[in-house]
């Protein structure tokens, strides 16, 4: 299995950034190879409960001055169902999703605006605010 690039973000603010191999969204725990760890350092244990979100991005650098788009340009149809998100943080997440189950411990959002450096997010339940479905 190929690792997955990701930044994690915890509920408390703290960021970690870097790659994993074993995340699953209904297991409770997974690990992450820091960014600029050697290949002898162990990975980090990380427990999806005390997380915001899993952000499955293309680079870690990111692009602070990209303002994400919030909605779906006409010609665009949804891939899933459009959802809002607001985080416990303030964050307004807007995304498509097709697997959604407050109930669960999480679920996956795929960002609307295909420019963001997020390709997908994993939105930890206890997190989250309010999603609704637009």
């Amino acid at each position: 299995m190929e690792p997955s690039k990701i930044v994690v973000r915890y509920q408390n603010g703290k960021i970690l950034k870097g790659y994993t191999k074993n995340f699953f969204p209904n297991k409770p725990m997974f690990h992450i190879n820091p960014v600029g760890a050697s290949g002898s350092d162990h990975p980090v244990e990380v427990m999806v409960a005390e997380l915001k979100a899993v952000f499955y991005v293309r680079d870690f650098a990111g692009n602070a001055e990209h303002v994400e788009r919030k909605q779906l340009a006409p010609e665009e149809p949804p891939q899933g169902r459009l959802m809002e998100v607001a985080c416990l943080d303030g964050e307004v997440i807007v995304g498509t999703t097709t697997g959604y189950d407050p109930k669960r411990l999480g679920f996956f959002l795929f960002p609307i605006d295909t420019s963001s450096n997020n390709v997908r997010i994993f939105m930890v339940a206890s997190a989250v605010v309010t999603a609704r479905f637009l």
